[in-house]
Formats: C-alpha cells, sequence, structure tokens
C-alpha cells in the first residue's frame, strides 16, 4: 500500500515517525505493509521534526496525488485551499483519502463527499474533531443503530485551558490566554480558538453525523469566551457551577430539525465535563438506546492527532485490500438547522440595580412579560447599589435575548452586568 503525505508539520511529521517506528505492527494489523510514495511540502530546505528521505520530498502536490501507483493519501496541510483541490484531485482519481482538516469538512464537506463516491474511494476523518479521541468513528458506526438525541462537548483544548486556570487561579482572561499561549497551547493568534470558529467547525461535524444531515460551520451559532471576566467565573464557582465553552448539538423536541451552537455556559460542578482539566476534550452523548456516553483525551497536539491519522488509514488500507469501501456520508434525515432563537436553554443574569424597593418587583413583571419564569434570585450589596442575580427556568433564546434587552431599558437597571447560558442540569 502506497502512501503519500500531504504536509509534513507537527502533525505530519508525527504521522511520518509512527508509520516507521510500528511498520511491522500496522503490516500485520493491515495485511500488507505501508510504504511512504512521497510528502508534499511548501518548502524543500525547510529543517523538519523527523529524518525523511530528501528523495520523497515534493512540492508539486497535485502530481503526488495523482500518480498511479498512489494508493492512499493523507493531508494534513489544514485550510480551504489547496487543500479542497487535491482532495477532490485524490478521490476522483480513485485514491482514498485520510484527513485532518475541519475547516474544509464544515464549510465544504458536500464536494469532497461527491468526489469520493465518484472515485469510489474511503474519506476518512477522525483526526479533524478532538484529537486522539474515537468519536466520529462511534457515532459514524457503533450508534448506526441507536437515535443520538445530544451531543454536548468541550471541543477545544485552548479554550478550556484558559477557562480552568481562570476557575482555579482566579486569573484574568488575558493572564491565562498568555500562559496558553508561553506552553504552546495557544496560537500568536489565538482567533480560531478563543472565538469559538474552531470549536463550530467541530461542532458542525459532529451534528452532521449524529443526525444524519448535512451542517456548515456558517449554520453554528457562535460565541467566543473573548468577554468572560474573572467576576463571571468566581459568580459561577459561588453558584457551584463552573464556566466551559460547549459545543452542542441536539434534536428539536419534535425532531424535525436541530439546533447547533458553540459558547461559553456555566454547568455544574457535577457534571461529567465540569472535571475536565486543562487542554483536554470530552464529549458527551445521550442516545435513546445506549443512554449516555462520554468521550474523553488529549483532543489536541501532534502524537494525539496523528495516532487518529493512522487509525483511519489501517481501516482505509483494510478496505482498498479487501475491495471495498466504509461507510458513505449519511444525509437521509436532511434536517434543517433551527434558528437560535428557538434553542430552548436557561440562563443566569447578574444586574447592577438601584437598591430601593420595588426594584425586584419590575424585574420579576419584566421577565413575565416575556414568559421566561424566574428559579432563583439573590441580592448582593447595600447602600445605593446593590447587584441581583437571577438563575431562569428554561426558555427560547429568543425570549431570554428579549428579556435581556428590556432589562437595559429599564430605569433602575444601571448596568446588565453578565448574561450567561446554564447548561447540563436538566
Amino acid at each position: 500500500m502506497k502512501v503519500a503525505l500531504l504536509g509534513c508539520g507537527v502533525v505530519g511529521s508525527q504521522v511520518i515517525r509512527l508509520m516507521h517506528e510500528q511498520a511491522a505492527d500496522l503490516e500485520a494489523r493491515i495485511g500488507a505493509p505501508l510504504e511512504l510514495a512521497g510528502v508534499a511540502v511548501r518548502r524543500l530546505g525547510r529543517k523538519r521534526d523527523v529524518a525523511v528521505d530528501p528523495s520523497l520530498l515534493t512540492t508539486d502536490a497535485t502530481e503526488l496525488v495523482t500518480r498511479p501507483d498512489v494508493d492512499i493519501v493523507i493531508e494534513v496541510i489544514g485550510g480551504i485551499e489547496p487543500a479542497r483541490s487535491l482532495i477532490v484531485a485524490a478521490l476522483e482519481a480513485g485514491k482514498s483519502v485520510v484527513t485532518a482538516n475541519k475547516a474544509l469538512l464544515a464549510e465544504d464537506g458536500a464536494t469532497l463527499h461527491e468526489a469520493a463516491r465518484r472515485g469510489n474511494g474511503d474519506l476518512y476523518f477522525e483526526a479533524s474533531v478532538a484529537g486522539a479521541i474515537p468519536l466520529l468513528r462511534p457515532l459514524r458506526e457503533s450508534l448506526a443503530g441507536d437515535h443520538v438525541k445530544r451531543v454536548l462537548g468541550i471541543v477545544n483544548g485552548t479554550t478550556n485551558y484558559i477557562l480552568d486556570k481562570m476557575d482555579s487561579t482566579g486569573a484574568s482572561f488575558t493572564d491565562a490566554l498568555e500562559e496558553a499561549q508561553a506552553l504552546g497551547y495557544a496560537e500568536a493568534d489565538p482567533t480560531a480558538d478563543v472565538e469559538g470558529f474552531d470549536a463550530a467547525a467541530k461542532a458542525a461535524i459532529l451534528a452532521g453525523l449524529a443526525f444524519h444531515s448535512r451542517v456548515t460551520a456558517a449554520e453554528v451559532h457562535r460565541e467566543g469566551i473573548t468577554e468572560i471576566t474573572a467576576t463571571d467565573v468566581a459568580s459561577a464557582k459561588a453558584m457551584g457551577y463552573v464556566i466551559k465553552l460547549l459545543a452542542i448539538c441536539a434534536r428539536s423536541d419534535d425532531g424535525r430539525s436541530i439546533g447547533v451552537r458553540v459558547h461559553p455556559a456555566m454547568i455544574p460542578r457535577t457534571h461529567p465535563l465540569a472535571g475536565v482539566r486543562e487542554a483536554y476534550n470530552a464529549v458527551f452523548v445521550e442516545a435513546e438506546s445506549a443512554g449516555q456516553l462520554m468521550f474523553y483525551g488529549k483532543g489536541a497536539g501532534g502524537a494525539p492527532t496523528a495516532s487518529a491519522v493512522l487509525g483511519d488509514l489501517v481501516a482505509v488500507a483494510r478496505n482498498r485490500l479487501a475491495g471495498t469501501r466504509g461507510p458513505e456520508e449519511s444525509t437521509y434525515a436532511s434536517l434543517t438547522v433551527h434558528p437560535m432563537g428557538d434553542t430552548v436553554t436557561r440562563c443566569h443574569v447578574a444586574l447592577d440595580v438601584a437598591d430601593k424597593p420595588g426594584v425586584l418587583a419590575r424585574v420579576a413583571d419584566l421577565f413575565a412579560k416575556h414568559d421566561v419564569s424566574i428559579q432563583t434570585v439573590r441580592q448582593e450589596g447595600h447602600g445605593d447599589d446593590a447587584q441581583l442575580v437571577i438563575v431562569t427556568h428554561r426558555a427560547t433564546d429568543a425570549a431570554l435575548g428579549a428579556t435581556m434587552e428590556g432589562l437595559r431599558d429599564l430605569d433602575i437597571v444601571r448596568a446588565v452586568a453578565s448574561v450567561m447560558r446554564v447548561e447540563g442540569d436538566d
């Protein structure tokens, strides 16, 4: 089995290392040896993290992926182009493809799957979500006979590290981010992580697999963590909650649509996801028959991601030897993604108010006007200023949003200091 590799960076170099170190085991598991046919790189003379035979290196990626002797192409260069064109070319030439490209799958996975069908090859992408954690194959295969109701998870290690440090040390967002960058958990430009773009791409992939429908990143409601303050984290802690950036994919109550969203939320410290620390990932799956399942592990990094790539490599190599294909994209349900406003959730609200009689009554009247029921209310502070901390019962996000806008217009409310959704305790 001849393998072409696109990219020799952090992940690609680890793929080469594992292919060399585990060559005998991989041959035994597949039933044929793997041979690295070539490695496409941008610059031939660049110093690399792993020794590569110079004769294997090429800057002509298109020629490499369409070579007649290549059986499988591994893509770990990332981004939209030229990755899309190269993967399509490989698939249409009859190759099988293993990719870790979450951004491309979430933006234009349909094009890749259609190319795989035309070329009669496999398209595997376990490494695109949650690194080494076996997650996509269980959704696509192990739970194929079940009815998934919800997927709730921490799928970005950078943001989880930042929020964990804010919770455990009281650090500000800025200080926690700088620590994450110093340790290599965050990029110099952390926008994709801290603004939720990375998690949104992964949520789109998870929703598509869980609910047998095509979902793109553009359809995912996305909020980042840059507005989370040390005060927010401390307030959550005082109430027995922790703040996490969550990817949530859920079927509507009537089963006709799905909600797909990424945003920070408070979850009870008793919830399994609350104990996920530092840069780890975890995904909680709720299925009708299987019940509650949790997948946990390292969600990023060269070696963990390469482990997932190698697992897919073994699977597609076995399929090619047997003359078969793995499961195709399943989109038969064709469920639509409903607007965020239709999503039912709960909310934690902190209001800076004037400390005088009648304030609580006017606030409660506004909540009632928008059909939002209050579960708990707590007042802190005395004198001219006070803070009301309110946790609601479940309501549509549109109703909660209208309530927040109404609160900002009340003369007794000096500021809506914090608004945070609450998940995981229903």
